[in-house]
């Protein structure tokens, strides 16, 4: 994606919101769009008129940039939510999402909010369990920023998730009676579930849950200068961990059984952001 091109997918998304600013914006993975469903106010604009998106080809992404305001409030915040992710194991391309979070620092929003379901590599973190991401492991070792040049690709990924909005997330789930927990998210490239072998590989690097996402987008944000904090939904027990067979299917039938709190600590959370 060029500069152009993301200048076109701000102008596009301008045009369609009028004056409404959001300054946070939030991407769904998997399990987390029945956040929208609380949301009030909404324009919705297709990744397909955003020459900076990506299509997308994943079951459980929508594929569509939505404007709208939270709910319970007495002025208007509004948010931005980019409903879906094009994921690297699709084309083996880390720089898929780049444009649309450059999009999103072009607009004048300063927070990204990510989402994600996970392998949970803790037997007392079960499925449902919510966490926040305070490190990763970029074990793929492919980056979205290859092929830029200039010094700005030179990233410090020392402090990648935001600890004051950390400190905010985890006060916001203790108010909806929530438990978020923190720990290291291992990014590996899929789509193909890990091994047991793999999964001892990642715990004893200090991973606490593993999936196929989230890492490129941070990574891209933070060289965009977006303050990032990221979420992961427990929709399966790591192999080795459980008797359940792993695969898409059962990770979509997971998120669907907890999408309710989800949503709720994801709506409380955007809440203590923007007030």
């Amino acid at each position: 994606m060029s500069t152009a091109e993301v200048a076109r997918s701000a102008a596009r998304l301008r045009q369609a919101w009028g004056a409404r600013q959001p300054q946070v914006a939030v991407l769904l993975g998997s399990g987390w769009a029945g956040m929208v469903d609380g949301l009030l106010d909404a324009v919705d604009v297709p990744y397909a008129e955003l020459p900076a998106f990506p299509p997308l080809g994943i079951a459980g992404h929508a594929g569509c940039v939505r404007l709208a305001r939270l709910p319970g409030t007495t002025r208007s915040l509004d948010v931005m939510v980019l409903m879906g992710r094009q994921h690297a194991y699709e084309t083996g391309d880390a720089t898929a999402m780049r444009g649309a979070v450059q999009t999103v620092a072009a607009l004048g929003c300063t927070i990204l909010v990510l989402t994600n379901a996970a392998g949970s590599l803790h037997g007392d973190w079960p499925t449902g369990s919510l966490m926040l991401l305070s490190d990763h492991l970029n074990l793929v070792q492919r980056s979205p920023l290859q092929g830029l040049g200039g010094s700005d690709r030179f990233v410090d990924m020392g402090q990648a998730y935001d600890l004051d909005l950390r400190r905010r997330a985890v006060q916001a789930a203790a108010a909806e009676s929530a438990v978020m927990h923190e720990g290291v998210y291992a990014w590996m490239m899929g789509p193909q579930f890990e091994t047991p072998a793999e999964i001892r590989m990642l715990q004893r690097l200090g991973a606490d849950a593993v999936g196929m996402s989230t890492v490129p987008e941070t990574i891209a944000a933070r060289c965009a200068g977006l303050r990032v904090l990221a979420i992961s939904l427990m929709t399966n027990m790591a192999a080795g961990l459980a008797a359940q067979r792993l695969s898409h299917k059962q990770t979509l039938r997971a998120a669907a059984d907890h999408k309710q709190q989800a949503a709720a600590v994801l709506l409380a959370v955007l809440h203590s952001l923007v007030d």
